[in-house]
């Protein structure tokens, strides 16, 4: 059996929120899309598999194109289990865009409370918009907590505007992913009183489902030849068209179905620390090198939070890393830094200052475009 997919602009929130509503309700099955992104080689269904509600289109900051593919009860289980980890529903501000599946989980966990978002305006995100946003937020009896989710540049904007620092202070949970966050902006965060809860997650596990390195509700974490697998009732579908993919990304192990993250981790004590992404590791004179854990070294340097590590090569050492930053940084401090934190290897060879540091629309660093800049860079 199979249920229609419709598409609508996520540049209208309200719209994608009443669509989403319906697809929950076994209506048809809602595919937000970005005006002006580029189209999928492929186009989409007009029609999917009765079970699927929603179809998240994301190419990730480095990644081929892809639909991952979501079900109701996928969906739901997710936001309840995030609700219990966070202390009960409650009303949400709506800061992310409706085609990235975190902006559609605060309409997911809205729907589910039975509260109404209080939305930001699609685009440019504007501190004092977010503060106005917050003074409307309205709370029922049934969900009277106050949250929000942000991505880590969104949070510094705020925490640079003293009203809508005050504001985020008020909320019980503010959740803040789609990349690491960097130590420095989350100490800064709880110093001003933020309530901050790192996430982890993807489109593939409906959003985030590890909240400060802990997994919640059933969602369970294994290492597996170090990569980190994820399983538990809020795994996707899998793949529209593209089963392939789909079997080598889904896997069976223990009786259970594992989601393959493509991310290096390590899980102490029942806490997640992950490293970096599998793909993300130069060859450097011999030595394997992380570009994740020489970013997360760099970010932590002051004034340092929106540095992006990437990779240049190399006639000596086949790759090294390089650090591209929009504040002016001391190479020897950056080498010095992480030296010491991941030995020589992991040095960067060089610091390129540009005037700002290329993002996706979901408040991620383009990679891609990183990475020509910084082989730009190098010809010069």
């Amino acid at each position: 059996m199979t249920r229609p997919l419709v598409a609508l602009s996520a540049s209208d929130p309200l719209a994608v929120l009443r669509g989403l509503e319906a697809a929950l309700a076994g209506g048809p099955a809602l595919l937000p899309v970005a005006d002006g992104a580029p189209a999928l080689p492929t186009p989409a269904p007009a029609d999917v598999p009765q079970r699927v509600a929603l179809v998240v289109e994301t190419s990730g900051s480095t990644g081929t194109g892809k639909r991952v593919a979501l079900s109701s009860e996928a969906l739901l289980a997710g936001a309840a289990a995030a609700d219990a980890a966070l202390g009960g529903p409650g009303g949400w501000v709506l800061a992310l865009p409706t085609h990235y599946i975190a902006g559609l989980n605060v309409l997911t966990r809205s729907i589910a409370a039975g509260t109404s978002p209080v939305v930001l305006p699609p685009g440019h995100f504007d501190a004092t918009a977010f503060a106005d946003a917050a003074d409307r937020l309205v709370t029922g009896p049934g969900a009277p907590r106050r949250y929000t989710s942000l991505v880590p540049v969104q949070l510094a904007r705020v925490l640079d505007d003293e009203r809508a620092t005050a504001a985020l202070a008020g909320f019980d949970a503010v959740l803040v992913g789609g990349q690491a966050t960097p130590a420095p902006l989350r100490d800064r965060a709880r110093a001003a009183g933020v309530p901050v809860v790192t996430t982890y997650g993807a489109s593939e596990t409906s959003g985030g489902c590890v909240y400060d390195g802990v997994p919640f509700g059933t969602v369970r974490t294994e290492v597996v030849d170090g990569e980190l697998f994820l399983s538990g009732p809020m795994l996707a579908e899998g793949y529209l068209g593209d089963d392939e993919r789909t079997a080598a990304t889904f896997v069976e192990r223990d009786g259970l179905r594992w989601y393959r993250t493509g991310d290096t981790a390590e899980v102490v004590d029942g806490t997640v620390r992950v490293l970096g992404r599998l793909d993300d590791v130069v060859i450097s004179g011999g030595e394997k090198v992380p570009l994740g854990a020489v970013e997360r070294v760099v970010r932590a340097l002051p004034g340092q939070d929106r540095a992006v590590v990437t990779r240049r090569p190399s006639g000596e050492w086949g790759e090294v890393p390089v650090v591209v930053t929009d504040r002016p940084l001391d190479l020897a401090v950056a080498r010095a830094a992480v030296g010491d934190a991941l030995g020589r290897a992991a040095r960067p060879a060089a610091v390129v200052l540009v005037e700002r540091v290329p993002m996706l629309a979901s408040g991620k660093p383009d990679r891609l475009a990183v990475r020509a800049l910084a082989d730009r860079d190098a010809t010069r």
